[in-house]
């Protein structure tokens, strides 16, 4: 069973850091572009960062470009999400999903798994 756990999700206050971590289990994603997406109270699911297979790609939304930084150990089967200078607008869920491709993509159509989602609130 593939699965995917994301952790490192907390409060902080506006202008701290978190580190999110994704591991995944039930099969390995060394040849798949990896996603990280959050979802707000009463909003869309939004990208926020990818990246491709190897690591040698990432991108970014405009919204965290700058103060996030997303990483993958494919030996360990993990991907993180460092972000840093923390705003109120990033409070949301989390989550962690694995593509279909090898390279990154914003669209959540090219995610095939997904994980339940650690809750960010960073206070004003």
């Amino acid at each position: 069973q593939v699965q995917l756990v994301e952790s490192g999700g907390g409060l902080v206050q506006a202008g701290g850091s978190l580190r999110l971590s994704c591991a995944a289990s039930g099969r390995t994603f060394s040849s798949n572009a990896m996603g990280w997406f959050r979802q707000a109270p009463g909003k869309e699911r939004e990208f926020v960062a990818a990246i491709s297979w190897s690591g040698g790609s990432t991108f970014y939304a405009d919204s965290v470009k700058g103060r996030s930084t997303i990483s993958r150990d494919n030996a360990k089967n993990t991907v993180d999400l460092q972000m840093n200078s923390l705003k109120p607008e990033d409070t949301a869920i989390y989550y962690c999903a694995a593509a279909s491709r090898f390279l990154g993509s914003s669209s959540p159509k090219h995610y095939d798994y997904w994980g339940q989602g650690t809750q960010v609130t960073v206070s004003s």
